[in-house]
């Protein structure tokens, strides 16, 4: 089993910025890979950004340029800096992991742009 908990999430106005974080307990071996989705009322769950082991990554397009995933592995944390935020950014986001091909989410945390 691996539990994950998001922290980092608030109230921000547009133009600002915020930092979210996941650190995953657990069964922490293999975890790969990490990943950040985002959730509005009414609309579907979205990938934000996802980090392999390795490093590598990916982003959907409503974050390219402005937000960045990074992962220490030591602390089995998964950050996702988000800049230049919009009200269309508000949503729960929500960490996400894979290990053994189980796939694991955390509870999300809010985060609201006031414009």
């Amino acid at each position: 089993q691996v539990q994950l908990v998001e922290s980092g999430g608030g109230l921000v106005q547009v133009g600002g910025s915020l930092r979210l974080s996941c650190v995953a307990s657990g069964s922490i071996s293999n975890i790969n890979p990490m990943a950040w989705y985002r959730q509005a009322p009414g609309k579907q769950r979205e990938l934000v950004a996802v980090i392999g082991s390795g490093g590598s990554t990916k982003y959907g397009d409503s974050a390219k340029g402005r937000f960045t995933i990074s992962r220490d592995n030591a602390m089995n944390t998964v950050y996702l800096q988000m800049n230049s935020l919009k009200p269309e950014d508000t949503a729960a986001y929500i960490c996400y992991a894979q290990r053994s091909g189980t796939v694991y989410w955390g509870q999300g945390t809010q985060v609201t742009v006031a414009s």
